[in-house]
């Protein structure tokens, strides 16, 4: 490594220092407001807080021109699956260890690699197969499949990952033709009135208690949060780099869990999310090398 290297490396760490807290900082406040209101109501208040913030932000900056809908349908699917996913991971860590979940979460990018060919009609090479293998090896430790360990929890939050998953390849779709700002004010808008529906089709949505309030206030800003923090790290150093940093959220989140909700530690969790890890590292380091 160079020297000039050596302060985009340290600032890509900062940054996923501030994607790793806010990750779980909205899985703590998901947990919070559970017990008040359900994953439909939780969404949309989330993204009605995203879509005040993403109009504050682009207006300040002046980028509220640049949302088009020329691609509307494409921003319609990958929020559908984008929704779909974050319902079915908010309601995961309600019922499930926040490690166990977090590392079913790490196989996103993996399902990536099956889905891409067909989507995105990139070529599937035999790493990419390999890594694909050795995450679904990670899913078999992790969850460890039998009539006792496989639970709602397991389901949900393996089916989050695929749902995020097709929500990575269409997103990536967007970013050929969509600056940031037009994928983001889809994504809140879509999703607070997919929210709306969910949350309304029994003609009942809870409004948020004085004590919830300031939670989802919390989960709408990490949301976000999050991934400027996740993107801005990759903008500024290699994914070689950034994605074992982004790997800390899963002891991190075990320690969150042990201290505060007294889920113990599982050796085969962590084990399933290193084999998981090392599929992801393998595929990043091989397309590294070939470009």
């Amino acid at each position: 490594m160079t020297d000039k290297s050596a302060p985009n490396v340290l600032k890509a760490a900062l940054w996923m220092v501030g994607a790793i807290a806010s990750f779980s900082a909205m899985a703590v406040a998901g947990r919070a407001v559970s017990f008040e209101l359900d994953t439909f109501e939780i969404m949309t208040y989330r993204s009605i807080v995203g879509f005040v913030i993403v109009l504050v932000v682009a207006g300040r900056a002046g980028t509220l021109g640049q949302v088009r809908r020329d691609k509307l349908g494409l921003h319609l699917i990958r929020n559908v699956s984008h929704f779909t996913g974050q319902n079915l991971w908010f309601f995961a860590i309600t019922v499930a260890p926040l490690a166990q979940v977090f590392a079913l979460e790490f196989t996103s990018p993996l399902w990536v690699l099956v889905m891409s060919p067909f989507v995105l009609g990139e070529r599937m090479t035999r790493i990419r197969v390999l890594a694909a293998l050795l995450g679904f090896v990670g899913i078999l430790i992790v969850a460890r499949p039998s009539a006792e360990t496989v639970n709602a929890g397991v389901i949900t939050a393996a089916l989050s990952a695929i749902c995020f998953a097709g929500s990575i390849i269409f997103t990536k779709r967007l970013t050929r033709t969509e600056t940031i700002t037009c994928i983001l004010f889809f994504l809140t808008a879509i999703q607070a009135v997919l929210g709306v529906i969910c949350a309304g089709y029994d003609g009942d949505i809870a409004l948020p208690s004085a004590t919830s309030a300031p939670w989802l206030v919390l989960i709408g800003c990490a949301g976000l949060l999050a991934h400027f923090c996740l993107t801005t790290a990759l903008s500024i150093a290699p994914a070689t780099v950034v994605v074992p940093i982004d790997f800390i959220r899963l002891p991190a989140i075990a320690v969150v869990g042990m201290v505060f909700y007294d889920e113990p530690v599982d050796i085969f969790v962590l084990l399933g999310a290193l084999v998981i890890f090392g599929g992801n590292y393998l595929n990043i380091w091989s397309e590294t090398r070939r470009r």
